[in-house]
């Protein structure tokens, strides 16, 4: 009996200190009941039984901590990060269970004392380190969510007393360490992400220990090595990204085991080697993303195993081969992308089974052969991307069978026939690029009318036709491209029209007839092509109206009539070219006023007489001047020594006479460049020298004296009017505000298009020394004013605030980094005339906006004004900014500090970025390793610790001005409210300016399209934000995530994580 009584006794201790489950429980009772009724010797047996028992219960202790000391580590924690006003109920006046975060339960089978068993503290703007927290105390805890924050330093080894957690998410943090391999013991977890960190070094074998792993995610981080072929173990896992890393090596067969897949995201990173024939095995896999590697050798024919696949992205690697027939077998698949590859050979005809396509993109291949005609059954295709191959034959007959078709790029390849007419209907199109085949037939039958589109490209082909005037219902058109071609008849004056043209290329086609005037209308034109044609008339004065005209193309027609003066208001011209027609009269004046001309002006091949006007040595920028087979007479000016920037320059056939200028680009120039004219003499090798005159003849000593009288008796006048003049200024000066001319004496002056040092007086007595009354707004470098010249000019006058280290500034880097920018032209950029600097001042000169800065206007009672379609139209001219200055410049440029303060707007609501370059101007000594430049709110957050400047900076900036806009208010807030716990559940019509009635329609699908964007260009992740070619390209596409269901039941987490 002693022993059946001590046998009790330990079991009821095992009970109150192991954890047993409630099965045990029972049986151990029904067993200690028996004993004490049995028999003696049932009584052994059974008591032998309860021993046995006791041998095998679990040797796992309960939880001994308790939620007072469990509080007390959460608190110490607490006192070391920065910031946590998000924790203020985290307090020893309330029970841990109360405090925001807090979960508490019980740990084993709703047994044993409570405990902490949850902590979730998602975007909670927590700061500061993870290793103060005390993880033995915290064994009850199964779930752990700490993403999105700016916790920092090193993942804590101790993270893996955790040995109960379910759950650990870190994702959005600032980790620097290893993943610690102590982490392999914690094999209770089923969810793990320490994506979006700055995670170093391999990832561990020992990850593959955690065999119960459903979901890891690892992504966005910096990890190198190999993929472990551990991970082949985790049998369990449906979910695995490690994308946007530095891993590389062949990518382990083993993967191929891991059968529950889902999801498997391998992108972005340096793997080599063969896509293994095992992944046939993961007939479970839904999304497979290996693009951007180094993957080399062909798909496998075992990829048409997956059959579950929707997405399938193996694009920008080095994949040769074909294109496997299996394909067909992947019969969900919705969305498609081998680009950018080397694939070759035909492309397979069983893509017909792909019902359910949407997007298929194989552009930048080697593919080859005819497309197969059952392409045509995909009915609901829409990005239909074959670009930069080598396919033949037709186009298919009925690639808009559907009616959905949105993107049809087939340019540069061997394509022939007609274009489909079925295309007449295809009223979904948005973007049409066939150039570079082979293609024929009459254009004007087989294109319709586009309500959507932007973009059509039809030159370098064989087509034929005219042109019809119902493509100017295209309201939506930015660029028409059609050279290269066999088009007749004459331009339609329908085509003024076409408001949002960019850009208009017809030229080598044989066009008849006049000019339209209705061009005057197109006032965003930046690109004009109507060159070898056989135009004739004069040209229309209303050019002259063009002012955002970057490239004028009139070449090779039969033009007649004087060259306009109204081409003088072109400002913002680069190339000009006139030549090749039946021009006369003299050169314009007014072309002096194109400071902007940088490539050509060429208006050789024409009847112009008269001689060469001085004015074109304002030109300074100028590359190549052809003024050849003309009349021109008289001499060549010598001001053109001033265009220094001159590499060619071609006045031949002409009446000319007198010295060639002196300069390099005259001195290098050959001979025939001034062959066939009168009389040229001077520097030019080839030309004979001017040479002096003789021993002066008794005549010749005559007409001296006369020459030196009438001298004398004009220097006399001279002076008596310069005296004049001078008492006359003095009497104003002291009307006026005073000048120091030692300053003006002592400064560098460039003003394009004006004389500096007047301009410079000028500006000081039109801002009264820059008053403060005359101050429109102030940003990061300095206050800008208000002035206006006597001659009625309107300037705005950044004058920059001068730094503490002024007196030892390099003054010579300065000016040539403004020269620097003032050759920068976009029609979106605010247009720098030059500079004036002095020891007194430094400040810029630009166009004058007459609308102000964006975020005054949005601060203001008139925001109003700014309906959905100005908003989407300012977005898109910002991002076509930045799209000029990071993909169109070499080097690709950055402005470090987009704000909605430096983006003004004219009277017409048109957007251009203002203070560009100017934070690189104050710190010309510095590299992209530089201060922090910017305005607080805009910066990007990586910059706080990286210092680092790159165009990821611009494009959060960009993010936060465009959040702005569509907001009302400081995009940061919008910001502020997607960190907090609430704002995935935020709809987006709480959140869209409430000034404004909500958008509908098209708008409505512009407005999302932008915001999608803007989220994604906000994030706090450098590398996932996307570049400003993409962001462009997308938001002028009008790309709206699919799924994001109607404006009204949208929510901001709908486009969170959607592609742009």
């Amino acid at each position: 009996m002693f022993s059946l009584i001590c046998i009790t006794c330990r079991c009821l201790i095992s009970l109150l200190e192991y954890h047993v489950t409630e099965k045990t429980h029972i049986c151990l009772i029904v067993l200690l009941y028996a004993a004490l009724m049995a028999s003696q010797l049932h009584k052994t047996l059974l008591c032998a039984t309860l021993l046995l028992l006791l041998l095998l219960l679990p040797r796992t202790p309960l939880v001994k901590a308790s939620l007072v000391s469990q509080g007390r580590a959460l608190l110490h924690w607490k006192a070391t990060l920065r910031g946590p006003q998000s924790l203020r109920s985290w307090n020893l006046n309330s029970s841990p269970c109360n405090w925001t975060g807090v979960t508490c339960n019980y740990p084993v089978a709703g047994r044993g004392r409570s405990a902490i068993t949850e902590i979730s503290l998602p975007s909670m703007g927590l700061a500061g380190p993870l290793d103060a927290l005390d993880f033995s105390t915290l064994g009850s805890l199964l779930r752990l969510n700490l993403s999105y924050n700016q916790l920092g330093g090193a993942i804590p080894p101790a993270i893996s007393a955790l040995f109960r957690l379910v759950s650990l998410d870190l994702t959005s943090n600032q980790f620097t360490s290893k993943i610690p391999v102590g982490m392999g013991s914690m094999k209770e977890l089923r969810f793990l992400s320490l994506s979006q960190n700055q995670m170093v070094g391999a990832i561990p074998p020992s990850v593959s220990n955690l065999t119960g792993l459903v979901s890891l995610y690892l992504e966005d981080n910096k990890l190198v090595g190999v993929v472990p072929k551990e991970l082949g173990r985790l049998h369990e896992l449906m979910y695995l990204d490690i994308g946007v890393n530095r891993l590389s090596g062949s990518i382990p067969s083993s993967l191929g085991n891991l059968t529950k897949l889902h999801h498997m995201y391998l992108y972005q990173n340096q793997l080599t080697g063969r896509v293994p024939s095992s992944f046939g095995n993961l007939t479970k896999l839904q999304l497979f993303f290996l693009w951007r590697n180094q993957l080399s050798g062909p798909i496998p024919f075992e990829i048409g195993n997956l059959v579950e696949v929707t997405d399938l992205d193996f694009s920008e690697n080095l994949l040769t081969s074909s294109i496997p027939s299996s394909i067909g077998n992947m019969t969900k698949l919705k969305f498609l992308s081998l680009q950018m590859n080397q694939l070759s050979g035909s492309f397979p005809g069983s893509v017909a089974k792909l019902s359910k396509l949407r997007e298929l993109r194989v552009f930048d291949n080697k593919l080859s052969g005819p497309l197969p005609m059952e392409i045509n059954n995909i009915t609901g295709l829409t990005y239909l991307e074959l670009s930069n191959n080598s396919f033949v034959g037709y186009v298919p007959p009925n690639i808009c069978k559907g009616g959905a078709l949105k993107y049809l790029t087939l340019d540069t390849n061997n394509f022939q026939g007609p274009i489909p007419t079925t295309l007449k209907n295809c009223t979904t199109l948005e973007r049409v690029r066939l150039e570079h085949n082979q293609l024929t037939g009459d254009v004007s039958q087989c294109l319709g009318v586009y309500p959507h589109l932007y973009y059509m490209d039809l030159s370098y082909n064989q087509l034929s036709g005219t042109l019809s005037p119902n493509w100017a219902r295209w309201h939506n058109l930015t660029l028409f491209r059609i050279s290269n071609n066999n088009i007749t008849g004459v331009i339609p004056t329908e085509f003024g029209q076409l408001t949002k043209l960019g850009e208009l290329d017809l030229s080598s086609n044989d066009l008849q007839g006049e000019i339209p005037k209705s061009f005057g209308s197109l006032t965003l034109l930046y690109n004009l092509s109507l060159g070898n044609n056989q135009l004739v008339g004069q040209v229309p004065l209303e050019f002259g109206m063009l002012s955002n005209l970057r490239l004028l193309d009139l070449s090779s027609n039969n033009l007649t009539g004087r060259i306009p003066d109204e081409l003088g208001n072109c400002t913002n011209l680069g190339s000009l070219k006139l030549n090749n027609n039946n021009f006369s009269g003299t050169i314009p004046l007014a072309i002096g006023n194109l400071v902007y001309l940088q490539d050509t002006f060429d208006i050789s091949q024409n009847s112009l007489t008269g001689e060469i006007p001085s004015q074109l040595s304002k030109l300074m920028m100028l590359q190549s001047l052809n003024l050849s087979h003309n009349y021109l007479s008289g001499h060549l000016p010598s001001s053109l020594t001033y265009m220094t920037s001159l590499s060619t320059v071609d006045v031949s056939y002409n009446e000319l006479d007198g010295p060639v200028p002196d300069s390099p680009a005259f001195r290098r120039a050959p001979a025939e460049w001034f062959a066939y004219n009168n009389d040229l003499c001077g520097v030019v090798q080839g030309l004979p020298p001017c040479v002096s005159l003789g021993t002066p003849t008794t005549d010749d000593r005559s007409k001296r004296h006369k020459i030196v009288i009438v001298t004398i008796i004009a220097s006399v006048v001279f002076f008596l009017l310069l005296f004049v003049f001078i008492g006359a200024f003095h009497k104003r000066k002291k009307d006026t505000v005073p000048v120091d001319n030692n300053h003006i004496k002592e400064g560098a002056f460039c003003i394009l298009n004006f004389v500096g040092r007047d301009v410079y007086k000028g500006i000081i007595e039109a801002t009264e020394d820059f008053d403060a009354k005359y101050c429109i707004g102030s940003g990061a470098y300095g206050c800008v004013y208000r002035a206006e010249l006597a001659s009625g000019k309107l300037l705005a006058v950044k004058k920059i605030h001068l730094p503490d280290t002024e007196g030892t500034c390099d003054e010579q880097p300065f000016q040539t980094e403004i020269q620097t920018l003032t050759q920068i032209r976009h029609r979106n950029i605010v247009k720098l005339y030059g500079f004036c600097s002095s020891p007194r001042h430094k400040f810029l000169v630009y166009e004058y906006m007459e609308r102000g800065s964006l975020g005054s206007v949005l601060r203001s009672e008139t925001a109003a004004e700014l309906d959905w379609v100005k908003r989407v139209s300012i977005v898109k001219d910002v991002a076509r900014a930045l799209f000029y200055m990071h993909h169109d410049c070499t080097p690709p440029i950055v402005h470090r500090d987009i704000t909605s303060n430096n983006i003004l707007l004219d009277s017409e609501f048109n957007a251009c970025v203002s203070d560009f370059g100017i934070a690189r101007l104050l710190n010309l000594d510095s590299s992209n390793w530089t201060m922090l430049a910017g305005t607080r709110g805009y910066l990007a957050p990586e910059l706080a610790y990286t210092m680092r400047v790159t165009t990821k900076c611009d494009v959060y900036s960009f993010g936060v001005v465009t959040l702005e806009l569509l907001v009302g208010a400081y995009g940061e807030e919008l910001i502020s409210i997607l960190s907090s716990s609430s704002g995935n559940n935020v709809f987006v019509k709480d959140v869209l300016d409430q000034r404004l009635s909500l958008p509908v329609a098209r708008v409505a699908d512009e407005v999302i399209a932008v915001l999608t964007a803007a989220l994604s260009c906000a994030t706090n992740s450098p590398e996932s934000r996307p570049a400003m070619k993409q962001v462009y390209e997308n938001i002028c596409a009008v790309k709206t995530p699919q799924g994001c269901g109607s404006l009204d039941a949208l929510r901001l987490s709908d486009l969170m994580n959607a592609d742009i």
